[in-house]
């Protein structure tokens, strides 16, 4: 299959060391990205498999996107502004996640494991839409490369 991702680079220049859990998280979207994804440049169908380097530079993220072989087929940056408050209520959870998971019973840490799912499921679907016209990907996907994003933002 053509239409999907082969290598993805975070380009964390500048950015705090990351905490061993989104370390940790980093590591398991990249893998399961490089292990199934849909990906897709409207226009450029059969130019894949792609390569991807995620940044943010300027308060943007930027992807840039090459073919297999490295040629460049393009970049685009989309504003940050409709992920923040998302990107902020994640990490909120995801830091009531981790340390539940350390002192919680099971019934409390699956009901923060829900919240935690659904904000995700909301930042994918925001990132889904700001990608429209540009990329063509579906919602696991979306889930992964949302991650990536959040990792970007990582403040330590």
């Amino acid at each position: 299959m053509s239409d999907r991702l082969i290598d993805i680079v975070l380009d964390d220049t500048g950015l705090a060391l990351p905490s061993p859990e989104v370390e940790q998280e980093r590591r398991v979207a990249i893998y399961d990205l490089l292990e199934e994804n849909s990906f897709t440049l409207p226009g450029h169908q059969g130019n894949g498999p792609y390569r991807l380097r995620l940044s943010v530079r300027e308060r943007r993220l930027v992807f840039e996107i090459e073919a297999e072989d490295g040629a460049p087929l393009g970049e685009f940056h989309l504003s940050l502004s409709p992920f923040r408050q998302v990107i902020k209520d994640y990490f909120q959870i995801c830091e009531s996640y981790f340390d539940a998971v350390k002192r919680l019973p099971a019934g409390q840490i699956e009901a923060i494991d829900m919240g935690r799912r659904g904000i995700h499921n909301e930042g994918s679907q925001i990132l889904m839409e700001r990608l429209e016209g540009k990329v063509e990907t579906d919602m696991p996907t979306a889930r992964r490369l949302f991650t990536l994003i959040c990792v970007l933002h990582y403040k330590g």
